[in-house]
């Protein structure tokens, strides 16, 4: 896969997550509106608006039984208009009913949408081989931002709740049908042996049934900023109608801050780590922090962490002043001094070892030599002080 159709897959996708943030926020930001317009009461409300999640969690159940056999590109490429003609249809009827089939709709191709759209985004993070999905849901905030602003316009300017929505479904309903060309799919992956329908391997559903609660609460905290901040403002604290799309366009811009900086966090991260264990690998030494440390108090070198042989010190005659010039920098005062004369202490401690060893070539009594099976050297001891 060439990196000019990754870009370009990207960017649709991007803007697909956008498309769908600023159909999303066109619905929350107005539901008081929407509520006078259809004369529901405040008992049928909630039931109206449950609706939405318990169908959008239906059709992504149904989104996962149909990309088995439609790719989920086709499936975003005609979930996402039918999602701006039911918000299209909501604005414009009378009846009861026609807003609950409106959001019956809504709800089906709002789950299928995020199924599919989710399912691309994956694909393609594995395929830049690189954390990019909180990109695509920083599309959706921004997206978020949009909407609310055109919802606190119509509010505003007291405008019909069509105005709004009809240049929406105009403009973006074409455009992500021209964008849907560059939809990048996953690539089928073959099975060992040749057979390209095996069956992989699954994560349990225990282990990942305490990452689905977080989630499940962490949407039920975005679904009630999301739905009711509106209704609360409105009614609650008493501001106007543009006043109460204000909180979600907030709570959208803190979104895009905290989604648009992770990516990139993660990038600096992993190239930190990179970096490090580079740098560990060349020298020996940490690159940063306590690094005189990867050698033990008779200057050998430890094997676990450099792969040097135990036991043996390091020559550092040509490059140790240098590296040890580096690691200095940025260290406390007693580690600068203790690394300052390492390198003529290593070569004190090297000469030392060297005139304690027995000679090579030397046989003992026996006729035995050292390196023999079972034979131990034999250690010249000193009278005098070793310096």
């Amino acid at each position: 896969m060439t990196d000019a159709r990754l870009r370009r897959g990207r960017g649709s996708l991007a803007f697909a997550f956008l498309a769908q943030g600023t159909a999303f926020a066109l619905l929350v930001t107005r539901i008081p509106a929407i509520q006078d317009r259809y004369g529901i009461g405040d008992g049928l409300l909630p039931l109206y608006l449950a609706a939405v999640p318990v169908l959008a969690g239906l059709g992504s159940l149904a989104t996962e039984r149909l990309v088995r056999r439609v790719p989920p590109s086709r499936v975003l490429r005609w979930s996402q208009p039918a999602v701006l003609l039911s918000l299209l249809a909501l604005t414009t009827g009378r009846e009861p009913w026609q807003a609950a089939a409106a959001l019956c709709l809504f709800g089906l191709a709002v789950g299928a949408l995020d199924a599919s759209m989710n399912m691309l985004g994956v694909s393609l993070q594995q395929a830049c081989g690189r954390s990019i999905m909180l990109g695509f849901h920083a599309a959706f905030s921004l997206g978020g931002i949009l909407g609310a602003s055109l919802a606190w316009v119509g509010a505003y300017g007291r405008l019909p709740l069509v105005v709004p929505c009809l240049p929406v479904a105009l403009v973006l309903g074409p455009a992500v049908l021209a964008a849907s060309r560059w939809y990048v799919d996953a690539a089928p992956a073959a099975a060992p042996g040749g057979r390209g329908n095996a069956r992989t391997s699954a994560v349990p559903f225990g282990v990942l049934a305490p990452l689905c609660l977080v989630m499940a609460f962490a949407y039920i905290g975005d679904a009630t900023v999301a739905n009711w901040s509106a209704k609360y403002v409105q009614d609650v604290l008493g501001g106007s109608e543009a006043l109460a799309t204000v909180p979600y366009s907030l709570y959208m811009a803190t979104t895009l801050i905290g989604r648009t900086a992770g990516d990139r966090a993660a990038a600096l991260r992993r190239r930190g780590r990179g970096a490090r264990r580079n740098a560990a690998g060349r020298r020996g030494f940490r690159p940063r922090g306590r690094g005189s440390r990867a050698l033990d108090r008779d200057g050998r070198v430890h094997a676990a962490r450099t792969g040097a042989v135990r036991g043996r010190a390091p020559d550092l005659r040509r490059r140790g002043p240098a590296r040890c010039g580096r690691q200095r920098r940025g260290r406390r005062p007693a580690e600068r001094l203790h690394l300052r004369g390492l390198p003529r202490r290593l070569a004190a401690r090297r000469r030392t070892r060297r005139r304690l060893e027995l000679p090579r070539g030397h046989a003992g009594a026996d006729g035995a030599r050292p390196g023999d099976a079972g034979v131990r050297p034999v250690v010249r001891r000193s009278t005098g002080p070793i310096r």
